[in-house]
């Protein structure tokens, strides 16, 4: 059975793990946004608050 065959896969996922932990880290840290996010003001409330009855 081929499958069961360690070689060709341990090779490939030597070489997927080398890809994840050691190259695209470093470019996805340095990725820079093209906007800072922008902290969205707090709206005050429209109109009196209710009057609960049964307060």
């Amino acid at each position: 059975m081929p499958q069961l065959n360690p070689y060709p896969w341990l090779k490939i996922m030597v070489y997927t793990w080398m890809l994840f932990m050691i190259i695209l880290p470093p470019k996805v840290i340095s990725f820079l946004y093209s906007k800072d996010p922008i902290t969205k003001k707090s709206k005050e409330p429209k109109g009196p608050p209710w009057s609960w009855p049964w307060h």
